[in-house]
């Protein structure tokens, strides 16, 4: 998918599904798997060994149905590696502003870290694509509701235990996206070959996240 293509996936899903720990072999299977339960968009985080190749793979194998990215970007260094492996989008725990004028200058969407509204405001005006706020359950939605009264124009992800049980509380406060992690990709059930139990899961992360069963 190309840079536009990807962005109309992340508003039209508001779902990034993370992948952190999972092995080289395991990771087409367990993005076909994802794409099976309606999630486009996945990012790879870059300390999972072989992330690197595993995000070639993936825009090898899927790259024209999902938007895949890299995660867990640290500094300038991982931020060029990942582009060159082929990284459609940019994700950082942190605020750093060389990291996101590089992927600004480079065309590359990018959703850095933050949790002050400093730190926003900071990332946003630095070229941000919207900001990754990290860790949001330990922060809270009572938090995330404050930030975004003045913040509203600045587009914000959560992150960090985000559930199925739970993702409609941030979408319904007025979250961009959500970024979903341990809760979506088992590593158990990877182990065991159980790619069938991942794709049911984002089933029905994405069947209530579209309020399919306040529906009916």
């Amino acid at each position: 998918m190309n840079r536009e293509q990807g962005l109309q996936q992340i508003k039209k899903t508001r779902l990034i599904a993370i992948a952190r720990g999972v092995k080289r072999e395991q990771i087409v299977p367990a993005a076909e798997a994802l794409l099976q339960g309606g999630i486009t968009v996945m990012e790879v985080t870059l300390n999972t060994p072989d992330a690197l190749m595993m995000i070639q793979d993936l825009q090898e194998r899927l790259g024209d149905r999902m938007y895949i990215g890299a995660g867990t970007v640290l500094d300038s260094d991982d931020a060029q590696e990942a582009v060159r492996a082929g990284a459609s989008f940019l994700v950082t725990p942190n605020t750093d502003e060389d990291v996101i004028r590089y992927a600004a200058e480079e065309g590359i969407p990018i959703f850095p870290g933050a949790m002050t509204p400093t730190e926003i405001v900071r990332a946003w005006k630095a070229g941000a694509t919207a900001i990754k706020i990290f860790p949001s359950s330990g922060l809270g939605l009572p938090y995330l509701k404050e930030l975004m009264a003045p913040l509203d124009r600045i587009p914000m992800i959560a992150v960090g235990g985000i559930r199925e049980d739970n993702v409609r509380d941030y979408l319904d406060i007025g979250c961009y996206a959500v970024g979903v992690g341990g809760s979506l990709i088992s590593l158990k059930e990877i182990d065991n070959g159980n790619y069938n139990a991942l794709r049911d899961k984002a089933a029905r992360l994405t069947s209530t996240m579209n309020g399919d069963e306040a529906n009916g």
